[in-house]
């Protein structure tokens, strides 16, 4: 007996006096290396969350500024209707059954230049949602049927 407890408080080779000393070093070396791989994988989350937020944020950029191209090119084209319409105004005659139908393509034009002005692109998509949702049967029929002649034209 007295064997056996010299035997358990002799230290080995690695400095150790027992078997609950090695499992205690082993469970302290554990912990520090868990603690260091968790700091590491919170390191590498933070830097994944910043890299996403910085996409987000230059593609919220890129999307509004395309937005804004669109926009300011619809302005655009809404000016050239308005001075299309001008342009008929003066060199078409103003009397006779060509000068009213000038005359009315010419009014439709500047008011269709007006619109999109003013409304822009935001205002013509607001405008086709108000209208399929007051009409969404015939919408749906216009859609399936602008869908078969995509369709058509590209199996051509």
């Amino acid at each position: 007996m007295a064997n056996t407890s010299q035997n358990l408080n002799k230290k080995d080779e690695h400095g150790f006096s027992g078997v609950g000393d090695f499992a205690s070093d082993i469970q302290q070396r554990a912990k520090e290396a868990g603690s260091a791989v968790a700091d590491q994988a919170k390191a590498m989350a933070d830097k994944a969350r910043d890299a996403a937020s910085t996409a987000y944020d230059k593609a919220k950029q890129t999307a509004s500024n395309v937005g804004q191209k669109a926009e300011d090119a619809t302005a655009a084209v809404g000016g050239s209707m308005k001075s299309l319409a001008g342009s008929i105004k003066e060199k078409m005659p103003s009397e006779g059954m060509v000068g009213r139908a000038s005359t009315a393509v010419a009014d439709k034009l500047e008011s269709g230049g007006r619109y999109l002005e003013e409304e822009g692109l935001s205002g013509i998509g607001q405008e086709v949602t108000n209208l399929i949702r007051r009409n969404p049967i015939p919408a749906m029929l216009v859609g399936i049927g602008l869908g078969f002649l995509i369709a058509r034209s590209i199996r051509r």
